[in-house]
């Protein structure tokens, strides 16, 4: 199950950079906000980017907008506690200097929300 969690902490945190359509870009300071849209117009991830490095909180969702990860970048490194939403479990990753430190899991039964 542990690798299963790594598996999709991979997936989700890193597969919408690569996507083909053109992300949003607005300036807040010295940060870059990037939007990246699915093809039906939904937010598909959203976060900041600080001298071409990912930096502060990304968020990501899926197609009908629910959120699926969320978490913490410094200076383009993973750091802190990641949440990842799979179908009926809540996965709690913590980070140091981008690996994996531990991995929580929780059931559906134990009434997670999204928000």
């Amino acid at each position: 199950m542990k690798k299963y969690i790594i598996l999709t902490a991979l997936l989700f945190s890193g597969i919408a950079f690569a996507q083909e359509n053109n992300p949003k870009l607005e300036a807040v300071g010295e940060l870059v906000k990037t939007t990246y849209y699915f093809e039906n117009g939904k937010v598909q991830q959203e976060g900041f980017f600080k001298n071409g490095k990912l930096e502060g909180t990304w968020t990501s969702y899926d197609t009908n907008g629910n959120k699926k990860s969320i978490g913490n970048y410094e200076n383009g490194t993973k750091t802190g506690k990641w949440l990842f939403w799979n179908d009926s479990n809540l996965s709690e990753v913590d980070y140091s200097n981008s690996r994996i430190a531990s991995v929580k899991t929780w059931k559906q039964d134990a009434l997670v929300t999204r928000d």
